[in-house]
């Protein structure tokens, strides 16, 4: 495929698809989402190696996948055999987040439980501030995007289901 297909499928333009592919630029997850989808991928297949024959995910062979320029990093904690339930382990820098522009994906609810520092969450038209300890559970399907605000790293789990990620 080449990037003016690429580019006509994702509404992403085609200099932009080039910028991502040298490593010049870096999309926030909703235009990574759009290239992934515009591939017939969800992000983790883009990101993901050799496949596992078990269910168990060791530490050193989690997926990850880090956002440059967002200052985030997701780790799978589920492995890419996974149907049902998909969980990832994110941590936000300070000022990094999904990016100014809210995404979708296909799970049918998405639960966020923040296990260290802070995490400024938009659902749709409504915003939350969350810290170490509170959860939020809202269907994916709505338009979501966070930040952290916050002077320290971030650690958050993402429990999705079905996967879509």
């Amino acid at each position: 495929m080449t990037l003016r297909e690429l580019a006509s499928r994702t509404s992403v333009t085609e200099s932009f698809l080039s910028q991502v592919e040298r490593g010049v630029a870096s999309p926030s997850v909703a235009s990574l989402q759009r290239i992934a989808r515009g591939l017939g991928m969800s992000i983790a297949q883009l990101f993901a190696g050799g496949s596992s024959a078990g269910r168990v995910v060791r530490h050193d062979d989690r997926r990850r996948v880090a956002y440059q320029g967002l200052g985030a990093l997701d780790e799978f904690l589920t492995p890419p055999t996974a149907t049902r339930l998909q969980l990832i382990l994110s941590t936000v820098e300070p000022g990094g987040g999904t990016g100014d522009e809210p995404y979708t994906h296909e799970s049918d609810e998405e639960v966020v439980f923040v296990l260290d520092g802070e995490l400024d969450l938009w659902v749709a038209d409504e915003h939350y501030h969350l810290g170490a300890g509170d959860a939020i559970t809202y269907p994916s399907r709505l338009p979501h995007r966070n930040v952290n605000r916050g002077t320290a790293p971030a650690r958050i789990l993402f429990c999705l289901t079905p996967p879509s990620f």
